[in-house]
């Protein structure tokens, strides 16, 4: 299969998509449909697929693909898709990288491979030996929190060499890792830079970042359009107030630390109160109670996110 450049660097909010879910391994079609025009509908410049909110690591093979096979045939190109093929196994990421572009993807995403603990040396080759074997442009993936090793500077400015190696969304909550890696990032002006943890999106962009790969836009993805345009614009009365905002949003993770399971669960129980998907996480997760349920919905309510009480696609809830 012939390599298939980006169109253009990726700028502003692209979601990390959670993946609706009718039973443990069983795709929830229609929520999907409707997730997937939210979405678009709000404005987001791209989507990204089977990340850490999709739940990726936690699905069958076969789930992953129908769901690749059915979001990039219902964008249709509207905008971007981003594939995440992490995983323990080399062939498995090879192949769900073949699968997704068939499917029309525009990009796979790249984490360090978790479990086993490896060196700088050995991420380097593999990241190397993936780019080589892999159809699509390739984004790395900086999360160290869960995959218990990071991309160092050393490495990325070895990857950075790699003409189809094309950006880092950096995870890792680390702002001075961030303007480290922006500052690597001089020598390769395409290479595009995205901030994971919402609460940093507008810190990220000031310091030169190029959007932000914000779970909170699942469930309100204007609100994030709107804060990248303000910190683009630099229209600081108008970010402070849609940060606030974003951080009242964040009240539907919890009210203490914050984890990626209680994010994971805090959106899709939203997304079920808003009517758009099932809340069903996938195993080992279990879903919150009805108390959780009802904070959440609080917050919503509080935003003038969910008006009365109907509450939708929750009748699919756990």
């Amino acid at each position: 299969m012939a390599f298939r450049e980006l169109a253009q660097p990726l700028r502003g909010i692209i979601p990390p998509m959670v993946t609706p879910l009718a039973a443990p391994d069983q795709l929830d079609v229609q929520g999907v449909e409707r997730l997937v025009e939210h979405l678009v509908a709000g404005g987001v410049h791209g989507l990204f697929l089977l990340g850490t909110c999709g739940e990726g690591t936690s699905l069958g093979y076969e789930l992953r693909r129908a769901l690749v096979d059915r979001v990039c045939r219902q964008v249709d190109g509207r905008i971007p898709i981003l594939v995440s093929i992490t995983d323990t196994s080399y062939a498995e990421s090879v192949a769900l990288a073949g699968h997704a572009a068939n499917a029309g993807a525009d990009a796979v995403v790249i984490a360090p491979p978790y479990y086993l603990p490896i060196e700088q040396a050995e991420l380097l080759e593999h990241v190397l030996r993936l780019a080589a074997d892999v159809p699509l442009p390739v984004v790395l993936y900086n999360m160290p929190s869960l995959t218990k090793v990071a991309f160092e500077p050393p490495t990325l400015r070895r990857l950075m060499e790699e003409e189809s190696i094309v950006g880092l969304k950096d995870s890792s909550g680390d702002l001075d890792y961030f303007q480290k890696v922006r500052e690597l990032t001089r020598a390769r002006p395409d290479w595009f830079l995205l901030v994971g943890p919402e609460h940093l999106l507008a810190r990220a962009i000031a310091l030169g970042g190029d959007g932000g790969v914000s779970g909170g836009a699942n469930v309100d993805p204007q609100l994030f359009v709107r804060i990248y345009e303000a910190a683009v614009a630099q229209q600081t009365d108008e970010l402070g107030r849609l940060v606030e905002q974003s951080n009242r949003l964040g009240q539907i993770y919890g009210t203490g630390a914050i984890s990626a399971s209680s994010v994971i669960k805090g959106l899709k129980a939203a997304l079920s109160s808003l009517g758009i998907c099932s809340d069903t996480v996938a195993p080992p997760l279990a879903c919150l109670n009805s108390t959780e349920r009802q904070r959440i919905e609080g917050v919503l309510r509080g935003l003038g996110l969910l008006v009365g009480s109907d509450k939708g696609a929750t009748k699919l809830s756990c």
